[in-house]
């Protein structure tokens, strides 16, 4: 596809900047919350239009040439005349929502009814699913325009992974490079093209982060929106398990799977969450959130918030990186400054930090193996239909798969999972997650916490390729599971950037349905130390702005 043929012709008339008078105002798209776009919007000086062409440009720039992040897999051939037809709504009805006429990327997870669904793979390529995602169908009636399909981890990573194996034959060649899939090939980290965006989300991480759209969707399993979120240097949030639906994102593993919004700042991922969320017949775990989703989150968000909040700091998962310790002191200093009433350290036990990579695991490798095959039972014919069709297709020397470590993966997998009724796999979804739960639930209770900070990653986004070989890990550096095996909320905010330019993150964690809280937590923080910055190897362009 030539990406540059879907700009078109007027887009420099269109973006040359103009200023009217003294009270102008500049929308950055760096920089720009939806409420700042809503505003232009409603001045009559910016179109839906005009808003896409800029950030196409964007994606003709740095995508596929320039430093090459090739972050997008699909995209929308039909995005500016979307926009268009939004534009003419807008005028004759008024805006739908906040999101009328806002570009977005979709990880290429989420089904699309007009667009390939691949999860990344080879193997689904051209797929056209028979439906939207249910959260695709809620963020297109409020009048998002997707603007793109983003690369992933394939699979969401851990469908068809080494991970906790021990054998280092097994680790070496089964590793998948970090942002790398047999559908989208590589993605580049936008602030060091030698590093990787970090997955099972990498894709919408580094296009959020370079600005190619206003904001995207990532799914997380045991961290996949927060990983890429740090990495990258944006804003995350993994939402509590039940407040989004499931519904038509291919899945992983759906005892921990959940959607969830990326964006530049906490003000659009609270826009996001708002219209994201709600009940789904589809999708029973959704019937928990009845009566306790918000359809407006940026009611939340308050100077001010931290003001009193009893914020726990876990410093079990720092101590690897003097740089990453340093920010994170720095904005645990913010935090107090701010009013927070810190904690620290909040100290977890041994027993969680040992036991919960490898009970994610277990659940993970089992629930793949029957989940895949439930999806890819929605697809038309040809394509494959369970995890031993995909073995037996990424194995094949006449496919031609570009995923050598994929396929070895994938047969791993397939040789080592439980199936749904196992004896073993049971226990440990039954028994060993409420073990989790309630150790989890014992922090915050011994310490009367209404959050736990932690940095996201204890080290900045890592090499595509080590120096070292892959090791063994327990996955005790860092705590992200924990909110997949609670179905607890994570937010992740930008703290600070190391001195060779890598971002640093910190999460704000609390119990289900405690988003309100965090946003606001997360929302006081930004605006306290606007820490996030644009990377510097997709520097801004001048059609990136517009005078009003």
């Amino acid at each position: 596809m030539k990406h540059r043929s879907l700009i078109p012709a007027f887009a420099l008339a269109l973006l040359v900047t103009t200023s009217f008078d003294s009270r102008a105002a500049t929308i950055d798209i760096e920089t720009a919350t939806i409420a700042d776009i809503d505003a232009a919007f409603a001045s009559g000086k910016l179109t839906s239009e005009q808003l896409v062409g800029m950030y196409l440009k964007r994606i003709v720039a740095y995508d596929k040439q320039g430093p090459h992040i090739n972050s997008v897999i699909t995209l929308n051939p039909k995005a500016l005349e979307i926009a268009k037809a939004l534009d003419a709504e807008r005028k004759t009805k008024g805006p739908r929502s906040p999101i009328h006429g806002i570009p977005i990327v979709l990880k290429d997870n989420y089904n699309t009814f007009d667009l390939p669904t691949t999860a990344g793979s080879q193997m689904l390529a051209g797929s056209i699913p028979p439906s939207d995602a249910y959260i695709v169908k809620k963020l297109r009636d409020a009048g998002a325009i997707i603007l793109a399909k983003t690369n992933l981890s394939e699979f969401a990573g851990g469908g068809g992974s080494v991970s906790g194996a021990t054998d280092a034959a097994v680790l070496k060649a089964g590793t998948v490079p970090n942002g790398f899939s047999s559908m989208g090939l590589q993605t580049l980290n936008p602030h060091d093209l030698t590093r990787g965006p970090s997955g099972s989300s990498g894709g919408t991480g580094a296009s959020i982060a370079a600005a190619f759209a206003q904001l995207g969707t990532g799914s997380d399993t045991g961290g996949s929106i927060r990983g890429p979120s740090s990495a990258n240097g944006i804003v995350g949030l993994k939402p509590t398990l039940g407040l989004l639906s499931r519904s038509g994102i291919v899945p992983l593993a759906l005892s921990f799977d959940t959607g969830g919004p990326m964006a530049r700042s906490v003000y659009d991922v609270a826009v996001a969450l708002g219209i994201m969320a709600g009940v789904d017949p589809s999708d029973p775990v959704t019937k928990n959130s009845e009566g306790k989703f918000q359809k407006d989150y940026t009611t939340y968000l308050k100077r001010g918030s931290l003001k009193g909040a009893r914020i726990g700091i876990a410093r079990s998962f720092m101590g690897k990186d003097p740089e990453v310790d340093a920010i994170v002191e720095k904005a645990i200093l913010t935090l107090k400054q701010q009013g927070a009433i810190v904690v620290d350290p909040v100290i977890y036990p041994d027993y969680l930090l040992q036991e919960k990579q490898g009970l994610l695991n277990l659940i993970m490798g089992s629930e793949f193996k029957a989940q895949i095959a439930v999806y890819l039972a929605t697809l038309k014919p040809g394509y494959p239909r369970n995890l031993d069709d995909l073995v037996a297709k990424s194995n094949d020397p006449k496919f031609g798969y570009r995923s050598p470590e994929k396929a070895y993966a994938l047969k791993y997998t397939a040789s080592v999972a439980l199936d749904l009724d196992d004896p073993v796999y049971l226990a440990a979804k039954n028994q060993g997650l409420s073990n989790i739960k309630a150790g989890i639930l014992a922090e915050f209770d011994k310490y009367k916490l209404d959050a736990i900070v932690y940095p996201t990653s204890p080290r900045p986004a890592t090499l595509i390729k080590p120096a070292s070989p892959p090791a063994p890990s327990s996955g005790a550096e860092s705590p992200t599971s924990f909110a997949n095996e609670t179905g607890f909320p994570d937010l992740i905010v930008p703290a600070g950037i190391t001195k060779e330019g890598l971002p640093v993150t910190i999460s704000f964690f609390g119990k289900d349905f405690t988003e309100p809280k965090l946003l606001g937590y997360g929302y006081d923080f930004e605006q306290a130390t606007k820490a996030r910055v644009l990377p510097k190897n997709t520097p801004a362009l001048s059609t990136d702005t517009l005078t009003y």
